[in-house]
């Protein structure tokens, strides 16, 4: 199956299924990450034009080191708009993937980048299989599945349909985080006030935070996201455990540390039996 993740940033990719990323290409599924932003205004010294470009050099690395292909968009960050001919460039670059799988926000965000590519995706999304409207570009024969990634908001709330165990793969995402350098050691670290320390060993112990292997799921979601992004990536866990039970069987999900959950979105095609069947067995 071929996946594509839609993201309004090139971090959001990496955080929201880094590691689903990881276990789809070691089951030979295709992946590709799309940014629809450049990374202009992710920094708070660098221009925005050595911005882009340094973070052009972190989005190779990423690909390169996930076995993925990562495509960055020239859309300056804080400016995306859901209109109309953006939304034509986003139906000719997804018919010319054929995708099976979208990943993306919902609507309902804190970044009006966010917003703005969850509803590019979404009124996208019929029109693929619609001749007339680009027609330059063939037509797809049916609507990609459509998987949102995990948020916290409350109206709506999101319901997740599959919780993934990432432990056999947390630190592939770790390390992929890792590789966005001038975003988690940088930038996020200057908006939340953190100091981050020297060296590579030491940023990536800084990155991880602390270890929440021994911690009850209420210890873990009483954290701050900004203890570290092991404690981040094990909320899903200590939300969602009672999915991961009933996915997993009770000893496995009781232990899954590290997830990440999607939830199927109405508006995309729903996956026929054979596609349910590679999606829960992941």
């Amino acid at each position: 199956m071929r996946f594509l993740a839609v993201g309004a940033h090139q971090d959001d990719n990496e955080f929201g299924c880094g590691g689903l990323a990881a276990k789809l290409v070691a089951a030979g599924h295709e992946v590709r990450f799309l940014s629809l932003c450049n990374g202009c205004g992710g920094h708070h010294i660098m221009t925005p034009e050595e911005t882009t470009a340094r973070r052009g050099r972190e989005s190779a690395a990423v690909a390169k080191y996930l076995g993925i292909t990562y495509d960055v968009w020239d859309i300056d960050d804080c400016t995306i708009m859901p209109d109309l001919e953006t939304r034509m460039r986003l139906i000719r670059y997804i018919r010319t993937y054929n995708p099976d799988v979208i990943i993306a926000h919902r609507t309902n965000d804190y970044h009006a980048d966010h917003r703005a590519a969850a509803q590019l995706v979404q009124d996208a999304v019929y029109i693929l299989t619609v001749p007339h409207t680009c027609p330059d570009v063939p037509a797809m024969r049916e609507m990609p599945i459509i998987l949102y990634y995990e948020d916290r908001f409350k109206y709506p709330p999101f319901n997740p349909t599959y919780v993934i165990s990432i432990d056999d793969v947390v630190d592939k995402k770790f390390y992929a985080c890792h590789l966005n350098e001038s975003q988690v050691y940088e930038w996020l670290p200057y908006t939340f006030l953190q100091t981050v320390p020297e060296g590579e060993e030491a940023r990536l112990a800084w990155l991880k935070g602390e270890d929440p292997a021994t911690m009850t799921d209420e210890t873990i979601l009483a954290h701050s996201r900004e203890d570290g992004y092991a404690i981040r990536f094990a909320q899903t866990a200590a939300r969602f455990r009672a999915e991961l039970i009933a996915r997993y069987g009770k000893e496995k999900g009781t232990a899954v540390c590290y997830a990440e959950a999607f939830e199927l979105g109405e508006y995309g095609k729903q996956p026929n039996e054979e596609e349910a069947a590679i999606l829960a067995a992941l």
